[in-house]
């Protein structure tokens, strides 16, 4: 199986020991406490999960402007996004060389981890902006990603942590939610060796199942793994419960046994475009993926990014830097020529009056008036599910 990034093993900062666990709970009951940000609670969750290998902790300051720079730690790590624990007020763990973080997402806000605190710093307005600048692309506010990001205070508590618990996936998302350490295992389980990821934050439609089929046969894939995003979006997208009922849905009906693996991750979407591009294939390779799907406007969000960006910046990977390798994918739709799904660049006979197109706006109206969009452009069973999700949430009635 591919090795994880940067390392021969795994680092997975879950201590899944009980003896261990229930005592690091009962000192962290002790300890001066710092409530996490969402974005930083996923980190931990990522950290704790193994995807981050090989991470020990949150990045100080200088690894996180050397990361956003030249995509490398001071210690020369290639990594693409800076792993942070930014906050606004740290007063209550100033000169505390240990510290327990709380879980913003849970009732309660419970313990999700015990820090060893190296630093707390302060990122400055300018270093800030060019952190934005260099992950972002853009420094506006109305992405969402910058949004999320400038709002998360300026004091960078760095240093490395053991996690406790896995935050709100595993009692949310119980069947789909897996740690890279568990994906692993299902990938070795299932004895396939040559294993194609697909990021998505999305219901699937027959384009991207298509894409699906494409890429595992033309790599001679013994598998694909669907690894849906399960933590925070921006507003307006599918909720994640809905998501994966309308994969695991499209999965049972038309894709052969053991050719699939639906699973998710807790993190939240950066819409990061390109820099996101390169850390979903840093934490696939360390789930144990051979291929990464990268297509049209990957982790993109607006009109911030090229629509080829996010393959374009792989280039930029030192050579040796990831094992993974990318399968550059165009936008693929329905061809009215051929009655078939095709990636656009490989029909160059084709005018867009050639192809089924919906907008995603066309897309909403029409399930919120239960109206199935056609089967040209998304499976039926995908359809029903979408629009009860519509009547329920938007309209108001009962599903």
């Amino acid at each position: 199986m591919i090795k994880p990034h940067g390392a021969d093993a795994l680092n997975s900062l879950l201590v899944t020991d009980n003896a261990a666990r229930e005592r690091l709970l009962a000192e962290a009951a002790t300890l001066p406490s710092l409530l996490l940000s969402s974005a930083a609670a996923a980190n931990a969750v990522m950290l704790g999960g193994g995807y981050f290998t090989p991470l020990s902790g949150y990045m100080n300051v200088a690894d996180a402007l050397s990361v956003a720079e030249k995509m490398h730690t001071v210690d020369g790590l290639f990594w693409p996004v800076p792993v942070l624990n930014l906050s606004n007020d740290t007063s209550a763990i100033s000169n505390a060389r240990r510290i327990a973080l709380r879980d913003p997402n849970v009732d309660g806000e419970p313990v999700i981890a015990v820090m060893d605190v190296d630093a707390i710093e302060t990122l400055s307005d300018e270093q800030k902006q060019r952190i934005t600048e260099k992950v972002f692309g853009t420094l506006e506010a109305a992405h969402p990603g910058v949004a999320v990001f400038q709002a998360q205070g300026n004091q960078c508590v760095s240093g490395s942590i053991q996690v406790l618990n896995l935050s709100y996936f595993e009692s949310d998302f119980p069947g789909t939610f897996q740690t890279a350490v568990q994906i692993r295992e299902d990938i070795a389980t299932r004895g396939w060796e040559k294993v194609v990821a697909f990021q998505t934050r999305n219901p699937m439609h027959l384009a991207h199942e298509e894409l699906c089929r494409m890429a595992m046969d033309r790599l001679d894939a013994d598998g694909i793994a669907i690894h849906m995003l399960l933590g925070k979006l921006k507003t307006g997208d599918i909720p994640a419960d809905v998501r994966d009922a309308c994969i695991r849905k499209m999965v049972d009906v038309y894709f052969p046994a053991n050719s699939v693996l639906v699973s998710g991750y807790g993190f939240d979407m950066l819409y990061a475009g390109p820099r996101e591009a390169v850390l979903h294939a840093v934490f696939r390779q360390n789930m144990g993926a051979t291929h990464l799907i990268v297509g049209r406007d990957h982790a993109g969000v607006g009109d911030y990014y090229g629509p080829f960006d996010a393959q374009a910046i792989f280039d930029e990977v030192p050579d040796g830097a990831l094992e993974i390798e990318i399968f550059s994918a165009d936008h693929t739709a329905w061809s009215k020529k051929l009655n078939k799904v095709v990636m656009m660049r490989e029909a160059p006979d084709h005018t867009p009056e050639d192809y089924v197109f919906l907008s995603g706006t066309k897309v909403r109206e029409m399930l919120g008036d239960g109206i199935a969009p056609p089967p040209e452009f998304s499976r039926p069973e995908v359809a029903q599910i979408l629009m009860d999700h519509y009547r329920s949430e938007i309209a108001g009635i009962p599903a």
